[in-house]
């Protein structure tokens, strides 16, 4: 049968598994917040602390039995395969320790909009030239401050739709597992490695280096919200 999920399917997903990123699972996984200060700690500089905890992090979207084992901690309000939920956990969080890296409020709703953009692979560049044509030359990062609170809404329906697409045809293609459990565990491994890689290049690209002009075949563009054209 195959697999849909709707817009609001996709926002309770992302929230749910946002706030568990955020705050961990108990007995699992410490606030993000204290995982950054952790890895910070440990390196000279930001960039080597990124680079390091996100090898880590990709590792653990290709090692089976780690996903497999938090599907069963992940309370989540659609009915997604574990594995996947649990790999779309890994690659959140590791969205959310880059970006708190880089000094930014990762419990804003801006961040959260920015940190859903990064996982969904939607680029806002068009609302950022916009922004800078209205306001000025700035830095991009400091651009994204003035994005209007109004169109957050809209803007998150659209990453909501990406989303829910991509998922949908990810749990679509899980039949190879089904028929040929070993091949379709090494496939599946490889594309999470191939997936959580790229990611990790775009988190590290926008909250480390704070370049938010993203480009790419597999990157959709927004289109500026009224709210902003109006500005």
């Amino acid at each position: 049968m195959e697999f849909k999920m709707t817009e609001k399917d996709m926002m309770n997903l992302l929230e749910k598994l946002y706030a568990q990123s955020l705050d961990g699972i108990d007995k699992v996984s410490e606030p993000v917040e204290e995982l950054a200060r952790d890895h910070l700690a440990k390196y000279d500089s930001v960039d080597e602390a990124a680079q390091a905890f996100m090898q880590n992090q990709i590792k653990k979207c290709t090692v089976s039995g780690f996903v497999t084992g938090l599907g069963g901690l992940l309370t989540i309000p659609v009915t997604v395969p574990a594995n996947i939920a649990s790999v779309l956990y890994v690659q959140m969080r590791m969205i959310a320790c880059l970006a708190y890296m880089g000094g930014y409020d990762v419990r804003s709703k801006e961040v959260k909009t920015l940190l859903y953009a990064c996982l969904a692979g939607v680029s806002l560049n068009r609302i950022i030239k916009e922004l800078g044509k209205k306001l000025g030359s700035q830095r991009v990062d400091k651009l994204l401050d003035k994005i209007p609170e109004s169109s957050l809404p809209s803007i998150s329906e659209k990453i909501y739709s990406q989303l829910a697409v991509k998922t949908g045809a990810k749990v679509g293609s899980g039949t190879l597992g089904k028929a040929i459990p070993f091949i379709g565990g090494i496939v599946n491994g490889a594309l999470d490695y191939v997936e959580t890689k790229a990611l990790a290049d775009r988190a590290h690209d926008m909250f480390i280096k704070h370049n938010f002009l993203l480009t790419g075949k597999d990157i959709v563009e927004l289109d500026v919200p009224p709210e902003i054209k109006n500005m």
